[in-house]
């Protein structure tokens, strides 16, 4: 028998639990509809044009209808940057080509999730891409669906393209000819766009292409860095806008020699969120530009076009049909009909048919009971009609019968292809329900409830040779046969070798014999501990039911989609209350002193050996000893000075500091199109008042941070901070005091690679203090001093990603954990478990402060690529992350070095571990049995979806967190 830590046993939990989260994320994100494989790579005939005993049909393909097609996709292209007030300002060019030229118009709608990768697959293959190609857009692989690209190639067709690698990384030896530009890399958004433009001269002088594709990215990086309201925008929007003229005049004048008119098509993968990101399902996101232009479509004088819906998916019908090719056989778009209104009725029905042919084939390979599904009834009916209308029209060419009954089979078949696309959109997919209940398995890993002990006696040898562990081996081995060997499409894990499925199941076996172990010596030694309680008097506090109501609550309101999507209210809500909680309790004490046992004994931690001392003996780092009887004096009577204000002030000081951070970024959904200061501070008219608050605001963060330095790390953070400032002027987001207008903008990659280099040195000097407090163990100042070094690290590099105007959010962090440490935690001798849960509702507070939601988009990508200049998917990713999470990060960082400095004993840190792991796990958990549940709601995509992505990275914060929490703990394993 082994007696295993309960920080380390719970850090082990979550590193399972985070196995299990992969697990279940692999088996919730379903793949969506897709044709029959056995035909997947068959170069199939065209369905016959129907007929009704006529002697003659059309069996082949129509011809294409453009010599050359140009597509130019303008990444995050909004619909209002083309049909709004900026593109009559800076596309003019574009803007009569909508309103007089031979085009056609519309708002095409995307679908979550809105990021390229997708969105490209969308465009190409006209399938709804699944959810989890969000993380999978990182690093695209090959597209193996059946797409436009593929069908061209294989018809001949010699394809160009320059623009965005994503396009490359799908599509592998499609291209002729290409030239790919870093998609990632946002702080570019010049280059990348002049690597794309340069060759426009060259290719469009040659006649050796058919299909010419072009995917600009500079106004998506420009939404990242300052947003949709940002001046470059114009500037853009006007470059794209020579070069759509450039394009199509060049087209025109080769027109002459051809004898089909050629295509040009401007387009949007998304849009962009008034933030500048993307990502989510909001308006601006989903609705983006699609002009068609060409000289065949014919424009009557005076005839006044207003854009019409469409859906993203219906470009490649269109596309196809245009190109004369065969329709992707996984696309569930429909035909854009205006494309092809000017044709002659019978090719009209012709390109009808066939779309409702290749749709109807999908319905029947997805759908069991197809025959009633309301489309493929409209679709037979449509088809004999058909029918009829070809004997009639080879019968007698010219008729005014045969004009109507083909305006009544054109309306059937419309109908008939909206409704085949409607079902096939909203089908849903199978869940691989085993691999989420394998989670389930691994979950019960996660203890329910903090032992008073600071060490569980975790069994290691005796489950394996228990009856218990055979049982459960053997139905899970039955349970794995049985899905295996009767389900048509195999999950994740009938996909492995037996030998690892055998691994897992034992793995499994013994994990749950271990736990039953555990409960029931917990359970009987309970039992034993209720009959001689060590505290008698102790009970629940005020502060108590609080955390426990406030920890359900939120729990409980996760099952609702609003809740879910405004979550930011609910954190607001419980630190507010948190605030007003701790201020009763502070004049309780003051006024009326606690004459008994103190009662700060979270129920789950009852018996907090080391920490709960070493706070009650504390007063305020001077130190003085408390009196550590059973009495306990007045506030009044220990506080002198300033410091009883402070003491009775702090609540109230925090609660304002919360709600000043609430109106600086409007997050959510039903509220985030409101003005806040955020968008206030960020526009150009108040550049000077922005610079000043962030100068303000590094001095502040300078202020607090530096009192636990050492003097080097002092001078270090102070160049620092100063870096970051000359940082995001060097890039045109504040201004220096003796420059007013920035006029020479840079990448600022000289000045965050100076901040850098402070960064890693104060760290490295933390880290060093560490480890010489490992070998020397009598100085604990050392330790102390090393924690808060390496926390100051951390500060100075979320100082370097934040943007200008959050600056403040991470002072204010700063400047409440100085005052809740000072004046509520040491005075009113909260126990680890009650500081560790106000540390976590901060730290999720705080990542709602910084303006982060459920949604996406409101990931600020940019962070990633502050001081590279090129795109590396590590540090990219690292930082990223590091810059969407930094308020649980900071928050946790500065738990662990005030349990450290406040007592020498491993049990505060180990509880602290223990306590965080489980507050963090019981949300994820039972979020995941919702989802579960949900998984055939509205808004599982929308809604429920980005918020399980954002639990999976944040369960790996976590974990993350956890092992830091067990490296800092003094205690060790030790041999009963």
């Amino acid at each position: 028998m082994m007696r295993l830590g309960s920080g380390t046993f719970a850090a082990c939990c979550v590193a399972i639990e985070v196995l299990g989260v992969a697990v279940f994320l692999r088996g919730f994100f379903p793949a969506p509809v897709r044709s029959s494989a056995n035909t997947r790579h068959q170069a199939e005939l065209p369905a016959p044009e129907p007929s009704a005993g006529a002697s003659s049909n059309w069996t082949k393909l129509p011809p294409p209808l453009f010599s050359k097609v140009v597509i130019v996709l303008i990444d995050a292209l909004r619909d209002d940057f083309v049909f709004g007030s900026k593109g009559v300002k800076f596309m003019p060019y574009t803007t009569y080509l909508v309103e007089k030229g031979a085009s056609h118009s519309f708002v095409a709608e995307a679908k979550p999730p809105t990021v390229t990768m997708p969105r490209i697959k969308a465009l190409m293959t006209g399938s709804l891409p699944g959810f989890v190609d969000v993380i999978r857009n990182l690093n695209s692989p090959a597209l193996l669906e059946d797409n436009v690209i593929r069908k061209a190639k294989a018809a001949g067709k010699r394809i160009i393209f320059y623009g965005d690698e994503t396009w490359i990384k799908l599509f592998p030896k499609h291209f002729v000819e290409f030239d790919g530009t870093t998609s990632f890399f946002v702080s570019d958004y010049t280059e990348v766009d002049n690597n794309v433009t340069r060759h426009l001269d060259k290719v469009l002088r040659r006649s050796d292409w058919d299909m010419l594709i072009l995917h600009y990215l500079g106004l998506d990086h420009i939404g990242h860095i300052s947003g949709p309201n940002s001046p470059l925008i114009g500037h853009k929007l006007s470059e794209m806008d020579s070069i759509l003229m450039k394009i199509h005049t060049s087209l025109l004048a080769k027109e002459r020699e051809t004898v089909l008119p050629s295509l040009l098509v401007l387009c949007g993968d998304h849009g962009m969120s008034e933030m500048g990101s993307h990502g989510a399902s909001s308006t601006e996101e989903l609705n983006t530009a699609l002009i068609f232009i060409s000289s065949a479509f014919e424009r009557k004088p005076g005839d006044i076009r207003h854009p019409k819906h469409v859906q993203q998916i219906d470009v490649a019908a269109t596309l196809a049909i245009g190109l004369g090719l065969p329709i992707p056989r996984d696309s569930v778009g429909s035909l854009i009909f205006p494309i092809v209104e000017r044709k002659p009725m019978r090719e009209q029905l012709r390109f009808l048919h066939l779309n409702t042919v290749q749709l109807s084939k999908l319905l029947k390979e997805n759908v069991p009971l197809y025959e009633k599904d309301p489309g493929f009834e409209q679709f037979k009916m449509s088809e004999r009609l058909h029918g009829n209308w070809i004997k009639l029209y080879l019968e007698e060419n010219n008729s005014e019968v045969l004009f109507n009954l083909g305006t009544k089979v054109l309306r059937q078949y419309l109908d008939a292809l909206k409704m085949l696309s409607l079902s096939l959109s909203t089908q849903m997919a199978q869940y691989d329900i085993y691999s989420m209940m394998v989670l389930a398995l691994l979950l019960l890993s996660i203890p329910q409830a903090l032992h008073r002990k600071a060490e569980l006696e975790v069994p290691l040898s005796s489950p394996v040779f228990s009856l218990l562990f055979y049982l459960m081996f053997l139905v899970l081995s039955a349970l794995h046969v049985i899905v295996c060997t009767s389900a048509e499409s195999s999950c994740y894990f009938c996909g492995l070798s037996w030998l690892a499925a055998g691994g897992v199941m034992v793995l499994i076996s013994a994990l749950l014999c271990a736990i039953v172990s555990v409960l029931t010596k917990m359970f009987f030694s309970g039992n034993l501990s209720n009959k001689t309680p060590s505290h008698p008097n102790s009970k629940w506090s005020e502060l108590d039911h609080l955390i426990l109501l406030g920890t359900v609550g939120h729990v409980l309101s996760l099952g609702a989609s609003s809740f879910v999507e405004e979550e930011h209210q609910t954190w607001y809500f419980l630190v507010n209350t948190l605030c007003l909680a701790l201020s009763q309790e502070t004049y309780r004490n003051y006024f009326l002193g606690d004459n008994s046992e103190p009662q700060h004994h979270f129920p789950m931690e009852q018996g907090l050996d080391g920490a709960a001392s070493a706070l009650k003996t504390r007063t305020g780092g001077d130190g003085t000893e408390r009196d550590n009887g059973h009495g306990s004096p007045f506030l009044s009577e220990v506080l002198e000075g300033h410091e009883k204000w402070m003491v009775l002030a702090s609540p109230w000081l925090i609660l304002a500091c919360c709600r000043l951070l609430r109106s600086l970024n409007q997050t959510g959904v039903q509220w985030a199109h409101r003005p806040d200061l955020g968008h206030w501070l960020t526009s150009s008219d108040h550049k000077a008042e922005l610079s000043a608050l962030a100068a303000l605001s590094l001095l502040v963060i300078f202020m607090l941070v530096q009192r636990g330095c050492s003097p080097m790390s002092k001078a270090a953070l102070a160049l620092g901070l100063l870096g970051v400032y000359c940082f995001r002027a060097a890039i045109g987001s504040v201004l220096f005091p003796w420059q007013q207008d920035n006029k020479d903008i840079s990448k600022g990659i000289i000045e965050a690679r100076f901040v850098y280099v402070f960064v890693l040195g104060i760290l490295f000097t933390g880290t060093k203090d560490l480890l010489k407090s490992q070998v020397i163990a009598a100085d604990f100042k050392i330790k102390t001093v090393g924690l808060w070094e390496i926390y100051s690290g951390l500060v100075l590099l979320a100082a370097l990603l934040f943007r200008p105007h959050n600056l403040p959010v991470l002072a204010f962090s700063l400047l409440i954990q100085t005052v809740m440490t000072k004046f509520i935690w040491k005075p009113l001798r909260h126990d680890a478990a009650e500081i560790t849960i106000m540390h976590y509702w901060f730290g999720q507070a705080f990542f709602y402060f910084q303006g982060n939601s459920n949604n996406i988009a409101t990931v600020d990508i940019s962070a990633g690529f502050v001081g590279l200049d090129t795109y590396m998917e590590i540090p990219a990713m690292f930082l990223t992350a590091f810059g969407t999470y930094a308020g649980p990060v900071l928050w946790a960082s500065h738990l662990v070095h005030f349990l450290s400095s406040e007592t020498s004993s491993g049990s505060a840190l180990s509880h602290a571990c223990f306590c965080y792991a489980l507050i963090c796990s019981i949300p994820v958990s039972t979020y995941i049995i919702l989802v579960t549940s949900l998984r055939y709601h509205l808004f599982i995509w929308s809604v429920f979806s980005p918020k399980l992505l954002y639990e999976g990275m944040h369960l790996l914060i976590t974990a993350a967190i956890c092992v830091f929490f067990t490296a800092m703990d003094q205690t060790r394993l030790t041999e009963t």
